[in-house]
């Protein structure tokens, strides 16, 4: 191959949690239509495929790139893995709750795809769980102030937060959960939550609502703004559950498979394995289906201390580890100094801000501020020189 670097033209996501002006305000560009933008896909999912733009300013499907020249692109080691690029980059920006949710682990996923392909639902379907056969372990990178749920709180911190308020109509639940403070009593909780007969239901929020009235710190400030969006939804409950985290830009959080969690606000960079599959546990109007959330939900307890991914700093690198093969994440802090930069996988680079210049054996190309770039195995190594920091993506 003549070229091993090409500047990408990305998907954008509208959903209607994101903002309208929050990534163009981070990253300098306009948004004529007006319309929130929730994500930006960069990578070859056939949901968002990101374009290739050649030095010809002719642009080709990210995939269909990789088809024409698999191994080149892949390398033998990623390609004898995945056959495909294993990971999905977004940038994200919530401005409001996305979904409480889980992802399956791999082999769930397998089974899961194949049931529901067995049973003849079809992929765009509603109530259609598994996307494709993947697992989607994921990192979140902050570049604002970013808020989250995940993981279970401890328990012993679950029933404080409940004793606080009057939950008349959930004193049985509760009750059990104190009598029986462990994982197995936690998922019976969880379980009866998420399974409150309608009545009960409205009747429990209600409750909740009104006496969390009088507090103005966490969780019951989280519970009082996700009301405004959801006022009906059994979410409500989960940040009595859930730890609240709020991540300082440069702070990250890797996911594993069956963590439950919800991001509810700020913009970031995330990273994950090349899949689609996401079961839902509130926040949401879209399908809910328990008993496959239940099955791929860990009810592991972790602390507030437990939850960030501590990152190791070599020169002028930050290194963010993940224990998966799918994807590696990587800040480099571009300082003007001309530097070279092994390539053993494909790559994505995003510029987060500044003015840097890539050099390959046939290429040269500049990022700047919210621009990104796939570079292909066969490069080998890349020249990059200007101020700015990058994010790097690879396997």
């Amino acid at each position: 191959m003549k070229q091993t670097i090409w500047k990408l033209e990305n998907k954008i996501k509208d959903y209607d949690w994101g903002s309208i002006e929050n990534i163009p305000k981070l990253f300098g560009f306009k948004n004529p239509s007006q319309k929130p933008i929730a994500e930006i896909w960069m990578g070859d999912h056939p949901l968002g495929c990101s374009l290739a733009i050649n030095k010809h300013n002719q642009k080709i499907r990210l995939d269909d790139l990789i088809k024409n020249h698999p191994l080149e692109i892949l390398g033998t080691r990623t390609f004898k893995q995945f056959a495909a690029l294993p990971y999905l980059f977004k940038v994200l920006s919530a401005n409001k709750a996305l979904s409480i949710q889980v992802h399956p682990t791999k082999i769930n996923a397998q089974q899961g795809f194949a049931r529901e392909n067995q049973l003849g639902i079809a992929l765009d379907d509603p109530r259609r769980n598994y996307k494709d056969p993947n697992h989607k372990p994921e990192l979140i990178y902050a570049l604002t102030p970013f808020k989250a749920m995940r993981s279970f709180r401890p328990i012993h911190e679950i029933l404080e937060l409940f004793s606080k308020i009057n939950l008349f109509s959930l004193n049985k639940e509760i009750d059990q959960l104190q009598k029986n403070p462990n994982k197995q009593q936690l998922r019976q909780f969880f379980h009866a939550l998420l399974t409150l007969p309608p009545e009960k239901k409205h009747q429990g929020i209600n409750q909740l609502l009104e006496s969390i009235e009088p507090f103005c710190d966490e969780p019951y400030l989280t519970i009082k703004t996700l009301a405004k969006d959801y006022p009906n939804d059994i979410g409500l409950f989960m940040p009595l559950i859930l730890n609240i985290i709020e991540l300082q830009p440069s702070q990250a959080m890797f996911l594993s498979a069956e963590t439950p969690h919800a991001y509810l606000s700020g913009t970031g960079l995330e990273v994950m394995a090349n899949s689609d599959n996401v079961l839902r546990a509130g926040l949401t109007n879209k399908h809910l289906d328990i008993d496959e959330l239940l099955k791929n939900t860990q009810f592991k307890s972790l602390t507030l201390n437990e939850l960030l991914t501590q990152p190791i700093t070599q020169q002028n690198k930050i290194d963010y580890p993940v224990p998966v093969d799918d994807f590696k994440f990587e800040i480099i802090k571009s300082d003007n100094q001309q530097r070279v930069e092994k390539v053993n996988s494909p790559q994505i680079l995003f510029c987060i801000i500044g003015n840097i210049t890539l050099k390959t054996k046939f290429d040269t190309l500049t990022l700047t501020k919210g621009e990104s770039a796939f570079i292909a195995y066969e490069a080998q190594c890349y020249h990059y020189q200007g101020e700015g920091v990058l994010a790097k993506v690879f396997n």
